[in-house]
């Protein structure tokens, strides 16, 4: 073993080790009853009937097949509301990386359809937003309300 290899692997076993807690903290995941395109369908229509912008649905299955490639179904909803987030962007220009919001519906390995987001807490960690700040509060409780419209039955 050269004199790097061991402390790369101590340290990626390290991280293999974290990633799930770092998804548990980071990342909320739901179960849906539905297909991938069903609950995306069911997402959108949560969205624009709260009155928020769809910015964009991506298709990563499509893509892949696109190039001749696979991967199980995968779309990705991004979409905003500016009255949420000009704030953190207010607080902090850079914010706009994070914005608008994005929902993610993936077939897992055993086949089940999950929907997950990032915690706006933990999407904003770095940047110059109190973590204590209003709009955290109002775009989780939107995320929360909209996927949970997107996995109901």
């Amino acid at each position: 073993m050269t004199r790097f290899a061991r402390p790369v692997a101590a340290l990626s076993c390290l991280l293999l080790g974290a990633a799930p807690a770092l998804a548990d903290n980071h990342v909320v995941q739901k179960e849906s009853p539905h297909s991938v395109a069903v609950t995306i369908d069911k997402l959108e229509t949560a969205v624009k009937n709260a009155g928020a912008t769809i910015f964009a649905r991506v298709d990563h299955a499509g893509g892949a097949e696109s190039v001749e490639m696979e991967l199980a179904e995968s779309e990705l909803l991004i979409f905003g509301n500016p009255e949420i987030g000009t704030p953190a962007m207010q607080d902090d220009a850079l914010a706009g990386l994070q914005l608008p919001l994005k929902v993610l519906a993936y077939e897992d390995a055993e086949g089940q359809v999950q929907l997950a987001y990032e915690r706006p807490a933990a999407m904003f960690e770095g940047y110059g937003v109190a973590p204590e700040a209003d709009y955290l509060d109002q775009m989780a409780g939107a995320l929360e309300k909209l996927t949970g419209a997107a996995t109901s039955e």
